[in-house]
């Protein structure tokens, strides 16, 4: 097991799914970890919960990602008050579904905002933190659609490309530093976004939840969803210093299912 100590992780988007899960085995692994979202309450249930097995503390910072000032002055204050990250793990909610022909100009203006604009926002803080230190993970929780769109997510799909180009682009850049650029794509995760979207597919088509399950499980080599601690543990390797020398990939944690499309 890769051994964070003394070393400090942002974690957005933890309050559920893979950033609660990711938060959990850094924590585990010795990292102080910040949890970042927009709903407090849930976050300090999260951070209540996190190991702190190396003594280290553990914080919450509640902002909404749509506004990048915001986001921009309390991270600033954070790192201020209990120092600099040099892990951070991008891991916003994708957004709501439907065709990309269809979308208006504003909710794409905001999906890119909530991903591009906010992870930009966030290295901006802490990459002095990191090139001091000589050591830095960028992880991306994006999504398989970097490989392959999937239908029916046309916002989602655009937002997610973009992303991956950011980081590959900043794998390049930053190298030189120590800082490592990475993304992590999951599959079907059995996570609350993941019901949202089985239940809207089934209404939309006029099936039962369960058809589209299974439909969804024959599409996978396994068969079957990921837990969001299997998504974790590609983010905690890819924050540790066992993976010093990988930058710039994206890493499909999707069961096979892109690599046999």
């Amino acid at each position: 097991m890769a051994n964070l100590s003394g070393r400090r992780a942002v974690v957005c988007g933890s309050s559920q799914g893979i950033g609660r899960a990711s938060a959990q085995l850094l924590a585990e692994r010795g990292a102080s970890v910040t949890l970042v979202a927009r709903d407090r309450r849930s976050l300090e249930v999260v951070r209540d919960g996190l190991p702190v097995t190396n003594r280290q503390r553990h914080h919450v910072v509640a902002v909404d990602f749509a506004d990048t000032d915001a986001l921009r002055s309390e991270m600033e204050r954070h790192v201020t008050e209990v120092g600099p990250a040099v892990i951070l793990v991008n891991n916003t909610g994708g957004p709501p579904g439907g065709p990309l022909a269809d979308a208006t100009v504003e909710a794409m203006r905001d999906a890119l905002t909530k991903h591009l604009m906010a992870s930009q926002t966030l290295l901006q803080v802490l990459l002095p933190g990191m090139k001091e230190a000589g050591y830095g993970r960028v992880i991306n929780v994006t999504s398989t659609s970097v490989v392959a769109p999937i239908p029916g997510l046309g916002v989602s799909n655009t937002v997610r490309a973009a992303m991956s180009n950011w980081a590959r682009t900043l794998a390049h850049e930053l190298g030189p530093h120590g800082i490592t650029v990475n993304g992590v794509l999951p599959g079907f995760t059995d996570t609350g976004r993941l019901r949202s979207l089985l239940e809207a597919r089934a209404a939309r088509e006029g099936r039962t939840t369960e058809d589209v399950e299974s439909a969804w499980k024959e599409s996978i080599p396994l068969r079957r969803f990921a837990d969001p601690l299997e998504i974790a543990q590609a983010v905690a390797f890819l924050a540790s210093p066992e993976a010093g020398y990988v930058s710039g990939v994206n890493l499909a944690v999707d069961g096979g299912r892109t690599a046999a499309q």
